[in-house]
């Protein structure tokens, strides 16, 4: 055991806490020290709710956004408009778009960005399945709305070749979100205003 940890038992917890991303080892302390106070019934809330997260949470089988049910509720939307699916890195940048309450379609959620230096390659993300979603018609038009990186960009660009024979139109976010900024950064308003004002993408950008 460490000697500057008094239990095993907390030293234990804070290693566990510090693997969390942006979670230091002082910050690891306070969150496991602020637990520890609280009573059992909501230290037992907290950690159920983790554990049934992560047991029960499905992935849309059309999107694969996070999902209570085999299909999630913006896809099963009749409400939404169906021809126009965005497609997006992340689930948190299907949450990040939502809340501009300007886009009013479906996503497609990729997992992530083709990164080499990564390992990351267009085999491990949900392209294949977007081409699929496109080849069963009904949909008009693909917007990307990628992170404005190298990796971003390089992703657009295989999307681009792999869609463009299919026929729909093409667009990407206007620029308002910065170069090399992350979806999820951005303010609702900027990003909002890059939803509504695509613009076609043709291979460049």
């Amino acid at each position: 055991m460490n000697e500057q940890y008094p239990s095993v038992l907390l030293e234990k917890a804070v290693n566990e806490f510090a693997k969390l991303p942006g979670v230091g080892r002082k910050t690891a302390m306070r969150l496991v020290l602020y637990l520890l106070r609280q009573d059992v019934a909501m230290v037992e809330a907290f950690g159920n709710a983790i554990i049934t997260l992560k047991h029960e949470v499905k992935y849309c089988k059309v999107c694969h956004n996070i999902s209570d049910t085999d299909m999630c509720r913006i896809c099963s939307n009749p409400q939404r408009d169906a021809s126009v699916v965005c497609v997006v890195e992340t689930i948190r940048d299907v949450m990040a778009i939502e809340a501009t309450q300007q886009f009013r379609g479906l996503y497609h959620v990729l997992g992530g960005v083709i990164s080499p230096m990564d390992g990351v390659g267009p085999s491990d993300l949900q392209i294949d399945s977007l081409v699929e979603r496109i080849r069963k018609g009904g949909i008009k038009e693909i917007i990307l709305a990628l992170s404005t990186t190298m990796e971003g960009d390089t992703t657009a660009f295989y999307i681009y070749r792999k869609v463009e024979p299919l026929g729909v139109k093409l667009s990407v976010i206007a620029r308002g979100v910065s170069v090399g900024d992350e979806l999820e950064y951005a303010d609702e308003v900027t990003l909002g205003r890059s939803i509504v004002n695509r613009t076609p993408f043709n291979g460049t950008v």
